[in-house]
Order: C-alpha cells, then sequence, then structure tokens
C-alpha cells in the first residue's frame, strides 16, 4: 500500500521544526512525506528543504486557502493509495502507522480512520480534537469516545479497542485516495473547522466504513492555528455546523433540526453575553447570517449528495451533558 503522510502548513516553521522530524523518524520505510505550504511568509518552506532535502517532499499552494482548500489544491499532485491529513502540531509515536495500515489492508470498505489523539499538554488525557474517534447526535452537535464538549476523559485504557464511529478527527485522518475524490473531497465552503465531520459523514453515507483504532495513538498541541477561545473558532464551528445538516441529514428533518438549533444557538450566545464574551456573541450572529446567505448553495450540493437517516447514536448530547451532566462516553452509553 502506497501511503503518503501530507502535513499542511502556514507560517508554522517553529512546529516542523519541533514535530516535523518525529514523524520522519517514526514513519521511514511505511509512507512518503509532504509538507503542503498554504503560501507561508515565513521560513518554513526553506526549513524543510534544507533540513530534509531528501525526507520530505513540498508542495507550494499558490494561496492560503484554509485546511480545506488546501488539503484539496496539495492532494491534485500526490498519487498515494492513501493518504494521511496530519496536523504540524502533531507528535506521532513509534507505532502509530502500522496498526493502522494493517486494517486498511484488512478491509477495503475501510475508508478512513483515525488513531487515539491525546493532549500534548497533558499526557495522561485525550485531546479536544477527535480523542478516540468521533460522534454526531440527532442535532448535528460532535462529540467523541473520550471527550464530550470540553470535557477530556484520562485515558485509562477504556478506548484501546477498535470500533466504527461516524467521524474521523482531521488531526490525524487516514483516508483512501480514490474514495476521497469519490466523494469530491473537503468541502471548501468550510475553509476551517468541522470540514472532517462533514467529510467523513458524506463517506458513511456512500456506505463506507469509517473506524478509530486504539492501538495507535498520536499527542496534539492543539490551537496552532486558532485558540479555543477564539472568537473566529466560534464562527467556524457554529456556521460549518449547520452547513453539514443542511448537506447530509436525509429526508425534509433537516428543517426541524436546523430550527432547533438556532434556537439552541441563541441560547448559546446569550450564555456567551453573560459569560461577558460578547465578541462570540457577535461571532454566533456573523455564523448565522453567512448560513443564511450560503443557503442556495447548500441546497445545490444537498441534491447531489447520499443520505442516510441512521448517523446518531443518542438523541441529544446537549441534554445528556447540561441536564443529567454525563461528562464521559461510556457513562452516556451505559445509562442513555
Amino acid at each position: 500500500m502506497n501511503v503518503a503522510i501530507v502535513i499542511l502548513n502556514w507560517n508554522g516553521k517553529e512546529l516542523l521544526e519541533r514535530f516535523l522530524p518525529g514523524v520522519i523518524a517514526h514513519s521511514a520505510g511505511l509512507a512518503s512525506i509532504y509538507v503542503a505550504d498554504n503560501a507561508s511568509t515565513d521560513a518554513s518552506v526553506a526549513y524543510c528543504k534544507q533540513a530534509f532535502p531528501d525526507d520530505v517532499h513540498i508542495i507550494q499552494n499558490s494561496q492560503n486557502g484554509g485546511y480545506a482548500k488546501g488539503y484539496n489544491d496539495a492532494l491534485k499532485h500526490i498519487k498515494s493509495d492513501l493518504y494521511v491529513l496530519l496536523n504540524s502540531d502533531v507528535q506521532v509515536t513509534k507505532n502509530w502507522l502500522q496498526p493502522v495500515l494493517d486494517v486498511f489492508k484488512a478491509d477495503t470498505t475501510i475508508a478512513a480512520a483515525q488513531p487515539k489523539i491525546k493532549n500534548l499538554k497533558k499526557p495522561t488525557h485525550f485531546e479536544y480534537a477527535g480523542a478516540a474517534g468521533g460522534f454526531i447526535d440527532s442535532l448535528g452537535y460532535p462529540y467523541c469516545r473520550g471527550r464530550i464538549f470540553d470535557h477530556c476523559e484520562e485515558d485509562l485504557g477504556q478506548y484501546n479497542d477498535t470500533i466504527e464511529v461516524q467521524w474521523a478527527s482531521g488531526a490525524c485522518l487516514f483516508v483512501r485516495s480514490d474514495v476521497y475524490w469519490q466523494v469530491a473531497g473537503l468541502d471548501e465552503h468550510f475553509f476551517a473547522h468541522q470540514e472532517e465531520i462533514d467529510l467523513c459523514w458524506r463517506i458513511k453515507n456512500s456506505g463506507y466504513k469509517i473506524l478509530a483504532i486504539g492501538t495507535s495513538e498520536v499527542f496534539h498541541l492543539g490551537g496552532a492555528t486558532l485558540s479555543v477561545g477564539s472568537p473566529r473558532k466560534t464562527y467556524f464551528n457554529f456556521r460549518n455546523t449547520l452547513f453539514a445538516i443542511v448537506k447530509n441529514v436525509k429526508g425534509i428533518r433537516y428543517i426541524g433540526i436546523i430550527g432547533i438549533r438556532l434556537v439552541l444557538d441563541g441560547i448559546a450566545a446569550i450564555k456567551f453575553l453573560l459569560e461577558g464574551k460578547p465578541k462570540h456573541l457577535f461571532s454566533v450572529l456573523k455564523a448565522h447570517f453567512s448560513f443564511y446567505k450560503n443557503i442556495p448553495v447548500l441546497l445545490k450540493k444537498r441534491s447531489k449528495l447520499n443520505q442516510n437517516r441512521d448517523y446518531y447514536q443518542i438523541k441529544s448530547i446537549v441534554y445528556q451533558y447540561f441536564i443529567k451532566r454525563k461528562q464521559s462516553y461510556s457513562h452516556i452509553l451505559r445509562k442513555r
């Protein structure tokens, strides 16, 4: 199996200096390594060429199109059976690749996967962006094994298994190249954040499996591009969730879900105001206006896609977490 590890970079020389040597060392003989540069203005590209002339291939995009366009533009230049979309702030481990590759070789219906993703700043715990595999509730709210909203569990080996999930994290996303292009790749309208959820949703709706593989683990720094507390991140998260719902929920049910989400988003905006975060309130409003503006485009995309009703495990992660006070994935499933 021909494997390409592709690291998207934008002005991330310090991150490349810190994490790229480990990727090279722990991927030798198993994969080719590419740095896809999103029109950086720092010395990122020069550093890679000088430090790793024989180990890293450079693809230079003409503009910073964000995560989605950046990867789409770069992957068009790579011929490989399997892509590994790896964030530049991920620290890989010695045996991170082989367990995942073995799974892909054994079952051709598996189209995408992720390892366990743990917090580099707090290595005993799972990391926000993906943890041990992602799911979506009936209202489109994402959550993970090991992470419900902002609560991240300690890794006690509870998710060392391999299971089918709804979505795999874009921080370390393994995806078959033919399936990636079959579903038209990442949606560039998302720009950044939750575009991997939309991609995986389309992959699942096309009949393929997505796995979380607990025998492999990596450590994610997180917040290297946009911090958790960034109003811009709030904007993308609120807007892009609405985008994904319109595109991927089966039947007219998506209309009712959007209506409920708009109410809940309004409550979230009020909460931001009460917490003294007016910028986040305006980010929610801005997200909604952008969503309304893009409805015609979203409906056109929807008409070309497959939709599947069976995309969720539980009806409301909001209810389970905020009302019933269940903070772990295993607790929610055991007693829901």
